[in-house]
């Protein structure tokens, strides 16, 4: 992803948003040796899972969704009334996000953001930990984004690796679409060595589902609530909405 405000190159690039507005795959992401990664279109459009409830119970506070995609965790908070906004460079995402019930922006999360330093929680679910290319540089974004002792939920690889790579989105492996962008992959023991180097905390890690995730807490106070356990129950937040 393009450090600027405006949106990358690939971000309308045909592939990607054909499958979003189909709900469909097959869709990859192709590395410069020809290796395909694949993406999960489908429940990435359907409506969030229990794995992902589960990890958005332990959601504090307002909630930032960076990559938002087709928002079904976005629309899954709003319906639980929570304040909560999705932003994505992809156009056909912020408008699927619309049309499920949530409210996005079509942005970079390197570009200006609404309430930034005052966020609860910001969700890098489905892999975004990858956006950029360079976590460490996304978790000093994120810590921008948070307020002192917010917290960071990450969506971690299932394999325990560390790698960084320019790919394209295509549909098989024969297909070139759209201009090549940086993009990593990283489990949870790498991500936990670059938080801990930058002074967050780690709040909690699980598994579920197959898929892994961390909870960290940006350096700074604590916040008032002593982990990211999820709460018996979802509180309900009453404050306005970003604009």
């Amino acid at each position: 992803m393009s450090t600027a405000g405006a949106p990358p190159a690939w971000a309308a690039c045909d592939p990607y948003t054909a499958a979003l507005r189909s709900g469909r795959g097959p869709l990859f992401l192709r590395h410069a040796d020809g290796r395909l990664l694949p993406l999960e279109v489908e429940r990435w459009c359907a409506d969030a899972d229990a794995v992902d409830r589960a990890a958005l119970a332990r959601c504090e506070g307002t909630v930032l969704d960076v990559g938002c995609g087709p928002g079904r965790l976005v629309a899954e908070l709003a319906a639980q009334g929570r304040t909560v906004l999705g932003v994505d460079v992809s156009e056909a995402a912020v408008t699927r996000t619309i049309t499920v019930g949530g409210q996005a922006l079509r942005r970079s999360v390197f570009g200006s953001l609404p309430a930034e330093g005052r966020w609860g929680t910001v969700l890098l679910m489905d892999g975004n930990v990858g956006i950029g290319g360079d976590p460490g540089a996304l978790l000093r974004r994120m810590a921008q984004l948070l307020r002192p002792g917010g917290l960071l939920i990450a969506e971690t690889d299932p394999e325990d690796v560390d790698e960084h790579a320019e790919v394209r989105v295509v549909r098989h492996d024969r297909e070139a679409a759209g201009d090549p962008f940086p993009w990593a992959r990283i489990g949870t023991p790498a991500l936990l060595g670059i938080a801990d180097r930058a002074g967050w905390r780690t709040a909690a890690q699980w598994t579920a589902g197959g898929r892994r995730f961390v909870a960290l807490r940006t350096p700074g106070p604590r916040s008032t609530s002593s982990s990211a356990e999820p709460p018996k129950s979802t509180a309900v937040i009453s404050s306005q909405r970003p604009r």
